[in-house]
């Protein structure tokens, strides 16, 4: 299906712009990704902030870091983060084959017994997508925290609880490894077990569970099937928007699975979600400037007690203390990559998203 471009034209030539952080930015170019032009995606990019950017907003950044204890930190730290992002335009991306497979899935959810919805185990609110319960109606349904690996027991265990208080059956999945697979394929056929019983009482002959893995884009719904298949059926890589058609494949001569693109709202009105989404790589990288979410990046973690600024010194040997964000990014770049700012921003994601600075989720459980 043919992408419909609802973005502004991206200029290659080297621009100011605005920021949320009250730090003095100079001219810089946007990353190759942003500059070049793709009629496959749909893709809104934006940034910036007005100029009566207040004194009380600017002061969250500028505060020096300290590390903290105790869970309200967490809750804290949403207020912030709302404070760092709604002064940017949306980041929005929609690429062509989503609207298309959108329809698709909700024609396909008529015919399954069982839904999987997987999402990031660093950030399972951000990965929730707003319509799927409206979708689902009375479905059975099973919750896959996928990358079980890339957060710590207590997260782990912040999360358990929580949906279990919810009522709602959830798994913990490293689909790279496959550690939980074995269980998510025997609970799925487990919740469906009354389809072949009615199909028996009707005169009708056994046939396999069909469940269909559903969610955001890049949160490792193909490498799942793959673990469970034992074998590589689906194309599986570590970026979003890989997988474009769905497909069926069968799992033993029980179960039917259904591989689906990633999916996302055509337009994501909560901005603190979409930069976590942009932190994790469940989102592509033309819808945002990596220089504003890795300046963010630095401002959750040093938040955060099982981080903190110690750990970016650590890692660079920089201190992080009395700066914001932004400015550690830019000092970054003069440090290692001769003021180049988006290869410094994409250092620091990169560490992230590679366990550089401990394994820990962006989100607990809402009060």
């Amino acid at each position: 299906m043919a992408a419909q471009i609802v973005a502004l034209t991206i200029p290659t030539t080297s621009i100011t712009r605005t920021s949320p952080f009250q730090c003095p930015r100079k001219p810089f170019l946007l990353p190759p990704q942003a500059s070049s032009a793709s009629t496959d995606f749909a893709i809104q990019i934006v940034g910036g902030r007005p100029s009566d950017w207040s004194s009380k907003e600017s002061s969250r950044c500028n505060d020096s870091f300290d590390e903290v204890e105790g869970e309200s930190d967490w809750y804290d730290l949403d207020t912030d983060l709302y404070y760092w992002t709604k002064s940017l335009r949306p980041v929005q991306w929609y690429p062509g084959h989503i609207a298309k497979t959108e329809k698709e899935l909700k024609d396909q959810l008529k015919l399954m017994d069982v839904v999987i919805e997987v999402r990031d185990a660093r950030i399972p609110l951000a990965t929730s997508h707003p319509q799927m319960d409206s979708w689902l109606g009375t479905k059975k349904r099973v919750l896959v925290l996928n990358r079980e690996d890339m957060i710590s027991p207590a997260d782990r265990n912040a999360w358990a609880t929580y949906f279990a208080r919810e009522g709602t059956k959830v798994v913990f999945t490293n689909g790279k490894l496959g550690m939980g697979s074995l269980k998510l394929g025997r609970l799925a056929k487990s919740l469906a077990t009354g389809v072949n019983a009615k199909r028996k009482a009707k005169g009708l002959l056994p046939r396999p569970i069909r469940a269909g893995i559903v969610g955001y884009p890049n949160v490792g719904k193909s490498s799942l099937i793959n673990r469970l298949l034992k074998r590589r059926m689906c194309q599986a890589a570590p970026r979003p928007g890989v997988t474009r058609q769905l497909k069926w494949v069968s799992f033993g001569k029980d179960l039917d699975l259904l591989d689906s693109p990633g999916i996302l709202p055509m337009r994501i009105s909560d901005q603190a979600s979409a930069i976590k989404l942009a932190i994790c790589d469940d989102i592509g990288e033309r819808s945002y400037y990596v220089s504003d979410v890795a300046a963010i990046l630095v401002q959750m973690l040093t938040r955060l007690p099982t981080v903190g600024s110690k750990a970016f010194y650590r890692r660079y040997k920089m201190d992080v203390e009395g700066h914001c964000g932004k400015s550690f990014v830019e000092k970054l770049a003069l440090q290692l990559f001769n003021g180049d700012v988006n290869q410094a921003a994409f250092r620091v994601l990169m560490d992230f998203r590679k366990g550089r600075f401990g394994w820990v989720a962006l989100e607990r459980p809402p009060r």
